[in-house]
């Protein structure tokens, strides 16, 4: 007997109480970074995914294209204005984000889970309802912050086991279009539908203390200590601010871990050693 097929075995039946576990709990993905860098890293994602649907676990993504954005606006000749770091958003910049965001991002994501064997539907923050937006600040133009969810769209897609992919927009009251930080828009939906898990891809192997190992298990008070003492610094910051008010929104758990390992989804899902730092309330 091969004995690939026996290590393949022996760890399908390990796994199988955590997926019997998971069946039928929600859990949304904010996919960026390397993940959504090459083909061969979207085909693996996209291969995990749909395993997650198949064992009775509810996907919801939420990607990014920050790298995309800035590819297409260098193309157009399109200058970009940034206020204490953040990209200001115009009416000429939105339609870029749009057209790169509800277009190239998501459709190839979407297309990379259907050639794997799911059925994935691609929408954006604006579609249904989904989210609403008030402006983040005047000075960032269309930059939102979501204000009201409406998930029902998504429970649709569920009861059709259909993975929702979704573009972090979302509509103003008077009709505008905001561009929301993929982070946010992915806890804000985390939220609205109080998942199970809210897992946020980076490329870094999680959240670290202050000898830079990686700290697999926090709490919320936990958090907040690391970021008082600067130990959680840098870009880190909004993701844990991220994790605070999802867990806030009455999410189970959040896990910060690096989208560049193979297979970390399951890993985090399926393993009794997970990966990354989850984090819950207490």
């Amino acid at each position: 007997m091969n004995r690939d097929w026996i290590a393949t075995a022996r760890t399908l039946s390990q796994a199988l109480p955590y997926m019997q576990r998971y069946t039928g709990a929600t859990v949304v993905i904010k996919l960026g970074g390397h993940a959504m860098g090459s083909d061969e890293a979207m085909e693996s994602f996209a291969n995990d995914v749909v395993l997650m649907r198949q064992v009775g676990v509810n996907p919801v993504i939420v990607h990014g294209g920050g790298p995309m954005i800035n590819d297409m606006l260098k193309r157009l000749d399109i200058k970009s204005d940034f206020v204490h770091g953040k990209r200001v958003t115009d009416a000429a910049t939105m339609e870029v984000v749009e057209m790169v965001l509800s277009g190239v991002v998501n459709k190839r994501i979407v297309q990379a889970i259907n050639r794997a064997g799911g059925k994935a539907v691609g929408l954006s923050g604006k579609d249904a309802n989904l989210i609403t937006c008030d402006q983040t600040d005047a000075a960032l133009g269309l930059v939102g912050t979501p204000a009201q969810m409406d998930p029902t769209i998504l429970s649709t897609l569920f009861d059709r086991a259909m993975i929702p992919v979704i573009a972090p927009l979302g509509a103003g009251t008077n009709g505008e279009t905001f561009n929301i930080n993929g982070d946010t828009a992915a806890g804000a939906i985390a939220g609205a539908l109080k998942a199970d898990r809210l897992l946020l891809l980076t490329d870094v192997s999680g959240v670290k203390n202050a000898d830079g190992e990686v700290v697999t298990e926090l709490t919320a008070d936990q958090i907040r200590d690391l970021t008082a003492d600067g130990t959680i610094a840098g870009g880190m910051i909004p993701k844990t601010e991220t994790a605070l008010d999802a867990i806030a929104s009455g999410v189970r758990a959040v896990v910060i871990l690096d989208g560049r390992a193979p297979n970390a989804c399951l890993l985090e899902l399926f393993t009794d050693h997970g990966a990354g730092s989850i984090i819950r309330p207490r």
